[in-house]
């Protein structure tokens, strides 16, 4: 099955990861890395495994080392919170340093837990930024046209038989592209929450990540959550 996106005559491509490539740029685009989650819970008292940094860069520079792109852009929310680096290992620290290096063009795009993105790591740091006929922002925007973004961890759940699968997923409604959370705690929103479909024009699909694939779903056939 096909799951090229087409926004605004740029045919980008979902990776199973859940990042987003564009060939014709040699771009990358993840969205919400959350690098750090766990040690601000741990520090809150709930005691998560300290491995979430680790697993978030390894799969990133998985995906660096596949791809090769000229240009990376982290839709927001990369760090947890202000002081997530702080409480970064240093091999990390290192690790992600070298990272960026990699690609001509790192960019940080702003989000909500980082409106001020930690310097020393690499890359520029941009509120939001325009590239050919797409936008890439953290939060979506009510009526933009080709417009990239993440903050709402989309999922959804399908009915197939003898069971339910809910995964993460991209949300896509011809005019803007919600892309999943990258970071590996971060759950996720099914896409028939009022939050998230309440931003996308009717009818919209989504590109579910399962088993190692982008499966493409209409909104038709998804199910929500049971309250």
């Amino acid at each position: 099955m096909d799951t090229t996106i087409t926004l605004r005559g740029a045919a980008l491509a979902p990776d199973a990861s859940g990042a987003l490539v564009w060939p014709a740029e040699r771009t990358l685009v993840v969205a919400d890395l959350h690098l750090e989650k766990g040690s601000a819970f741990a520090a809150r008292g709930r005691m998560l495994p300290p491995y979430d940094t680790r697993a978030t860069l390894d799969r990133l520079a998985g995906l660096v080392e596949r791809l090769k792109p000229a240009r990376v852009i982290c839709l927001g929310d990369s760090f947890h919170d202000r002081r997530a680096a702080s409480r970064m290992d240093p091999a990390d620290v290192e690790r992600l340093k070298a990272l960026t290096v990699r690609a001509e063009d790192w960019v940080w795009v702003t989000g909500n837990h980082d409106p001020e993105p930690p310097e020393g790591f690499g890359g520029r740091i941009v509120d939001e930024l325009a590239l050919g006929p797409l936008t890439f922002r953290h939060e979506a925007v009510p009526g933009a046209v080709g417009e990239l973004s993440g903050h709402l961890h989309p999922a959804a759940a399908v009915l197939v038989p003898g069971r339910r699968v809910r995964e993460r997923c991209f949300a896509f409604d011809g005019a803007k592209l919600i892309l999943p959370a990258f970071g590996a705690f971060t759950g996720g929103l099914n896409v028939l929450n009022p939050a998230i479909s309440g931003l996308l024009a009717k009818p919209f699909e989504v590109h579910l990540l399962a088993r190692g694939k982008v499966h493409r779903f209409p909104a038709g056939r998804l199910s929500p959550d049971s309250g």
